[in-house]
């Protein structure tokens, strides 16, 4: 037997196994809880041309969570809709949360609205396919720290020097904040504010030391108790 048809069969055994081993892992995946199941509404947000879905979640369970995906968008119309419009949202059609929450690559329909969905915004797109490709960011609403003026945030590394900054929302009055800066040395990200609820121009001047700030998302209402 040649040494080429040696390589080829070794290499065809070693996809095989991996094969194998992924479809043990996925099937070993535990049922989803149904309790999950329903119309999830996010923010899409932008930095270049990355299409990211942040989940507007509540305090109340199961949506009390902090989601932040990656989305694989080949949509041209979709990727400047985003870009250029001030605030994007969408409602997708009912799916099991769950299935974010653990990392899967899912697609979806979801109606796209100029504006927020359920806030006078304008239905730009229907029944849009969106496809899921990675989390970057999950945290569930439990055991809060109480609403004060100290403020915390988390980062989530994008790639080529970009931090994606994610507020850790408190017990109610809080607010949900997503911000991408292109630097991260010295940058605070802990730190006291004015009020509970600090205009969002007071966040980025405490940011204003960690290089260019990216404002992707800012919301108050939905957490003033």
């Amino acid at each position: 037997m040649s040494l080429l048809c040696k390589h080829f069969i070794l290499g065809l055994l070693l996809l095989l196994t991996a094969q194998v081993f992924a479809a043990k892992e996925a099937k070993e995946l535990p049922p989803l809880d149904p309790k999950f199941m329903g119309i999830h509404p996010m923010v899409l947000v932008n930095n270049g041309s990355d299409i990211l879905a942040s989940y507007l979640p509540s305090y109340q369970a199961p949506k009390n969570h902090q989601l932040v995906y990656k989305l694989k968008v080949k949509d041209v119309a979709l990727v400047q809709l985003v870009r250029d419009g001030d605030f994007i949202t969408i409602e997708p059609k009912p799916f099991n949360l769950q299935r974010l929450m653990r990392g899967e690559s899912i697609s979806i329909k979801a109606d796209v609205y100029i504006g927020h969905y359920k806030r006078g915004g304008t239905l730009t797109y229907k029944s849009k396919e969106l496809s899921f490709d990675r989390k970057l960011y999950h945290r569930t609403l439990v055991e809060l720290a109480p609403s004060g003026k100290m403020q915390e945030y988390d980062a989530v590394n994008l790639g080529k020097n970009y931090k994606l900054l994610i507020h850790k929302i408190q017990k109610a009055p809080s607010f949900d904040h997503l911000l991408v800066i292109d630097a991260v040395a010295g940058c605070l990200l802990k730190f006291n504010t004015s009020s509970a609820t600090p205009k969002e121009s007071e966040l980025h001047y405490k940011f204003f030391h960690c290089g260019t700030i990216k404002p992707l998302y800012y919301e108050t209402q939905d957490f003033s108790g």
